[in-house]
């Protein structure tokens, strides 16, 4: 009678044992007998639930291939001399990148003589890299690549955990935007309510007259 080594559900080894006893294990346990070593000798088999056993490899398999495509990698280009509004709005820029998950290459272009001070390009990089420092971290430090100079940073956080996050942060938000429309709305009720309780003074005969005009 064929013999498998059989691996129990909670991956604990139970031994040598006929098939056909393996399979009334299985049976008595409500599981299904897989084999899931055939080349061995003998055949290694494993009581588990199948059908939940192909839906997380199945999760798995999902999950890894959507890290993979939403691996993207987004780019920055910026001049060696570039002013501080230039900076700080590219900056804001690769933040927004990083926080959503994204690698960014940052480009230095160099021109004419620019290309002799290469050391320009290099603090700029070393600049941005530790202002950026809480989202991304350098992945590829810099390096020259013909009149360019490239480097490259990677997000702090995973693509999932970065969407989770901005979720969060629409989602508050917009419970902001409405709690300050509420308001808006609650102070605009008890400003006509107050005005319709305070109650109008009637006219006399006094007051219809001019007062310019002797009695």
């Amino acid at each position: 009678m064929p013999e498998v080594r059989l691996v129990g559900p909670a991956g604990e080894q139970v031994g040598i044992v006929r098939i056909e006893d393996a399979l009334r294990l299985a049976r008595e346990s409500d599981l299904d007998l897989v084999e899931v070593a055939p080349q061995a000798r003998p055949p290694v088999a494993k009581l588990m639930d199948y059908g939940k056993f192909k839906y997380e490899a199945a999760q798995k398999a999902r999950d890894a291939r959507r890290n993979q495509s939403n691996a993207l990698i987004k780019e920055m280009k910026l001049r060696p001399k570039i002013d501080s509004h230039d900076y700080e709005t590219k900056k804001g820029h690769v933040v927004r990148f990083l926080r959503a998950g994204d690698k960014v290459k940052i480009t230095i272009m160099f021109r004419g003589r620019e290309q002799s001070r290469p050391e320009l390009g290099l603090r700029l990089l070393e600049r941005l890299s530790e202002d950026v420092a809480e989202d991304g971290v350098v992945e590829s430090p810099p390096k020259q690549d013909g009149r360019n100079m490239l480097m490259v940073l990677a997000p702090t956080r995973k693509k999932t955990e970065a969407r989770v996050v901005q979720e969060a942060e629409k989602a508050a938000k917009a419970a902001q935007r409405d709690a300050d429309l509420e308001a808006e709305r609650r102070e605009l009720a008890q400003s006509r309510a107050a005005a319709s309780a305070t109650p109008k003074k009637k006219r006399g005969p006094a007051d219809n007259m001019d007062p310019d005009l002797d009695v």
